[in-house]
């Protein structure tokens, strides 16, 4: 969970070439179902939630909070992108001494391969490089999820440690702060 005084929030909406990365609005709702409950979503991460109890359980506008950005193309939610704090006492924190900013997104399967997370993700590290200035941002994913792994050297993170979690071999890289 994002700390109060973690980032400054909200921010004016991030435009790109193609995209408007936004706070969630309670019109994203049913995307954010599609999301949480995409099994494609949600290979490398423990397995999506079913269907029905995202409809009954999500709140009336998900997602909203520090660091959670909405990925919007031609008015829809294609996705999210967020930084959140990472809890660096808790006793299964990994490699505290990278930071405290995590970076994670989730894009919808159609959204898949048109270059939207890169484009989505890059906007909000120079947005976070910005507002908190000298601060790294890290990065986790599993070393089987190769696409994964490509965007993250791509936004310029580098490998500082592997283990085992979650039952599978996990990568976390990190992007140190820029000059």
């Amino acid at each position: 969970m994002a700390e109060a005084n973690f980032l400054p929030w909200p921010p004016a909406p991030i435009r790109t070439e193609r995209l408007v990365l936004r706070e969630p609005e309670s019109r994203d709702r049913a995307a954010f179902v599609a999301l949480l409950s995409s099994p494609e979503v949600h290979t490398y991460l423990g397995g999506a939630r079913p269907r029905d109890e995202c409809e009954r359980t999500l709140a009336e506008t998900p997602g909203k909070g520090a660091g959670r950005f909405v990925i919007e193309r031609g008015g829809a939610m294609i996705g999210t992108v967020e930084l959140k704090h990472r809890d660096l006492d808790d006793p299964d924190a990994v490699r505290p001494d990278a930071g405290k900013a995590e970076l994670g997104y989730l894009l919808l399967p159609e959204a898949w391969g048109h270059g939207y997370a890169a484009e989505a993700c890059a906007a909000v590290l120079d947005w976070f490089t910005e507002t908190c200035p000298g601060q790294p941002v890290t990065l986790f994913t599993q070393t089987a999820n190769t696409r994964s792994m490509r965007l993250a050297e791509k936004l310029g993170f580098t490998e500082i440690h592997r283990f085992e979690a979650w039952g599978a071999a996990q990568w976390m890289g990190v992007r140190p702060p820029a000059p």
